[in-house]
């Protein structure tokens, strides 16, 4: 039995070595078209969604240790995929606006940021004050809109 240990730890530890050799894409392209937000808004993006809805993704020194690096990197290219604030200027109003409708009803119901995301990120954990802004924003509540109306009178 003490044999049978030895060499599956053995197997465990080589094979744990080797996959360190596959390596993941963890590249930030370019940003071409970054969300234009009240800064309130754009504070909260960027501290709680960025990372995997942007192309300013920070890659933490654990997303360089596989298999962990290979859930991280499918977890940013996913959530590029589905939204990325770093081409958000180049969408249609209407697609705006879809994907505003998204994203609250994502920060709403706790689905966003992701458990695991706040488990290594606290401060990206979302209180009622930034829910708040993030909903009025994304319900087209024109509090931001305040200096604009303040000029049209």
């Amino acid at each position: 039995m003490g044999r049978i240990l030895k060499y599956g730890f053995l197997f465990f530890v080589i094979a744990f070595i080797g996959i360190q050799f596959i390596e993941v894409d963890k590249t930030n392209p370019e940003v071409t078209a970054d969300i234009q937000a009240p800064p309130e808004v754009k504070r909260i993006l960027r501290s709680s969604c960025y990372d995997c809805h942007s192309n300013e993704t920070r890659w933490p020194f654990y997303s360089s240790i596989a298999p962990i690096s290979w859930f991280i990197a499918d977890d940013v290219n996913e959530g590029r995929e589905k939204l990325n604030f770093s081409n958000w200027e180049k969408l249609y109003s209407e697609k705006q606006d879809e994907l505003k409708r998204k994203i609250w009803k994502e920060i709403n119901e706790d689905e966003m940021p992701m458990s695991t995301y706040i488990y290594m990120h606290p401060d990206a954990k979302l209180g009622l004050p930034q829910k708040d802004i993030i909903k009025k924003w994304a319900t087209g509540n024109d509090f931001f809109n305040l200096d604009f109306q303040k000029r049209l009178k």
